[in-house]
């Protein structure tokens, strides 16, 4: 039997879950669901706003103070760090590979090297005879020559000294020939043995002092002769050689003899004797002394800055497009006890030496756009200057090859100078190495006048940069080829690749176009990274060659801009939500004192 029900205890459930059903909230009205999507909407549009913002700022504290102003003068965008060497003079080989090896780990790019016209053809016009061992006298340049490019380390060829057969009066052998179109036949003779290994030659040295000029007057316009023949003799064998004039040695003299001239007061005499069109670089020497290199120039003072003189009587002779090389740069560090008779080029300490040289190189980057390769004299010596002379306190290194301080701050500061940061660069620029075939060569449309060219498979060019991006700028032909493209060794992304994944760049173009852009690379980080550029062996189906023309390149900021877009949507949001907002609440609020008015 079953127990009986209790009606009373269900009535009282009953009436409990009704009790419990009507004290749970209400479901959410909708004016209170519109005002939490609003807020949603405020908190995310405020959010996005944030990260963006804080991206770009990030991006802007990080991004370089400056941006790498172009230097378009010819031959000004090239490696600055060069010195000056007597491989000619060391007999043992293996001297002559470690005095280059130590070079190259400083840094250093430009050998600048005499060639004694009295050793190549010594006894005879016309004979490059060796008189004592009846080979070729060309053979012992030969090898230093071929062992420096083969460093990728570029010479730049002083030519004098003439030898006995070319004058009367032989008492300094520094005297210039009797005829000067044997000078012109000489250099013609040089161009065309060393044609595609030297690219650079300067004419004479120092012609405005005794004895660089010989037993007579100096003389501007007699120099200016000899530069002329000099330069038309190398154009009609190599159109694309590159001539300096001789660097006028400092000096305040200008006696009455006049075996001694002012560097300035020469220079002005070349121009009034014609000299603009025959030289393509003008050669300076620039000797610190004793003083700092930011010491202002005065025609009455020897210093480093002395060189914007000779700079603005190039100017006031129409002559600002070209550029100026500095044939020897330095400061002396002899010791203090040296006599002060000896101080020829007054004295720093080691340490002054070694910052010195680093800051001046670093001023004529920041302040002289007109200034290329800086010739440090020297960077060793062979044991024939004496330690009682002042100028063995030049050396870069000891005899022995142990480095000195000026050595090591270089090779400590050279890295800076071969790395492209945010600007516009030079086919010659330092950060910019080839291999291979290249030729710097004239082209009127090109930017500053030059181009790189090649035509032979696998030659290439490795370009440093720092930053996320670089572009390159070339010139586009109907005969122009391929090349391949890769980033720290690896294919790059965006590129189109060909069969064998190698990623390219096509330079084929129906019209000639100079100056192109072309984007290579991008978000490839802020670190340092490497381009290589290889000429390929494929080509367009249209293209009638293999041409590759290289004009610059161009390293972006990095500093992505602000996605305006995206940025005002999320501004408009967050405006609107936020009035829309302050809407709602405010209407409701003016509701509630309303009914409790009523």
């Amino acid at each position: 039997m079953s127990e009986p029900h209790n009606n009373d205890e269900n009535s009282h459930d009953i009436r409990a879950d009704l009790e419990l059903f009507d004290a749970a909230p209400p479901p959410p009205s909708p004016g209170r669901m519109w005002r939490l999507l609003l807020t949603v909407v405020l908190i995310a549009s405020v959010v996005g706003l944030g990260a963006i913002l804080s991206r770009y700022v990030t991006a802007l504290q990080s991004a370089p103070a400056s941006v790498n102003a172009p230097r378009v003068i010819p031959y000004a965008d090239v490696h600055p760090l060069g010195a000056n060497f007597f491989l000619s003079q060391e007999v043992e080989e293996w001297k002559r590979h470690k005095t280059l090896e130590m070079a190259k780990s400083a840094g250093i790019h430009w050998v600048k090297q005499q060639f004694p016209w009295e050793a190549l053809e010594p006894a005879h016009k016309g004979e490059f005879i060796d008189p004592k061992s009846g080979q070729s006298s060309w053979v012992p340049f030969d090898q230093f020559v071929d062992m420096a490019n083969a460093m990728g380390l570029e010479i730049i060829a002083r030519l004098d000294r003439p030898p006995a057969w070319t004058r009367q009066n032989n008492k300094y052998a520094q005297q210039p020939p009797d005829n000067f179109d044997d000078y012109g036949d000489f250099v013609a003779a040089f161009v065309q043995h060393y044609r595609g290994r030297i690219h650079y030659i300067q004419v004479w040295n120092e012609p405005n002092i005794f004895p660089e000029w010989g037993d007579q007057p100096v003389d501007p316009s007699d120099y200016v002769r000899l530069l002329r023949i000099a330069y038309q003799r190398a154009k009609a064998v190599d159109p694309d050689i590159v001539i300096l004039s001789a660097p006028l040695a400092i000096t305040l003299e200008s006696p009455p003899d006049r075996q001694n001239m002012s560097d300035l007061d020469y220079l002005e005499g070349m121009y009034r004797a014609g000299a603009k069109p025959y030289f393509d670089i003008l050669s300076a020497n620039a000797f610190g002394m004793d003083l700092p290199p930011d010491d202002p120039p005065d025609r009455n003072i020897l210093n480093f800055r002395r060189v914007e003189l000779q700079r603005a009587i190039m100017v006031q002779n129409g002559d600002s497009n070209k550029a100026i090389w500095l044939n020897e740069y330095a400061w002396n560090a002899a010791p203090e006890t040296m006599p002060r008779e000896r101080l020829h080029w007054q004295r720093v300490t080691d340490a002054q030496q070694a910052a010195y040289t680093v800051q001046g190189i670093r001023y004529a980057r920041e302040h002289w756009p007109w200034v290329g390769a800086m010739n440090i004299w020297y960077f060793r010596q062979v044991g024939a200057i004496s330690p009682e002379l002042a100028e063995y306190y030049f050396r870069l290194v000891d005899v022995d090859f142990t480095p000195r301080p000026v050595y090591l701050a270089l090779q400590q500061a050279a890295p800076e100078w071969g790395t492209a940061g945010p600007g516009t660069y030079q086919e010659t620029s330092a950060a910019i190495t080839r291999s291979g075939n290249w030729q710097l060569r004239h082209a009127p449309e090109a930017s500053a006048g030059l181009e790189l060219a090649s035509i032979t498979p696998g030659d290439m060019l490795t370009v440093t940069f720092r930053g996320p991006a670089v572009d390159l700028i070339a010139a586009q032909n109907p005969n122009s080829g391929i090349l391949w493209v890769a980033l720290d060794g690896r294919p790059v992304s965006g590129l189109p690749r060909d069969a064998a994944g190698r990623s390219y760049v096509n330079l084929y173009a129906p019209q000639p176009a100079w100056q192109q852009r072309i984007p290579l690379i991008r978000n490839a980080g802020p670190d340092v990274h490497h381009v290589t550029l290889t000429v390929s062996n494929e080509r367009d189906s249209r293209s009638v060659g293999l041409r590759a023309e290289v004009d610059g390149i161009v390293v972006p900021t990095g500093l992505a801009p602000l996605p305006w877009r995206t940025t005002g949507t999320l501004l408009a949001l967050a405006l609107l939500a936020s009035w829309l907002l302050w809407r709602d609440i405010h209407d409701d609020s003016a509701m509630k004192i309303d009914g409790s008015r009523q």
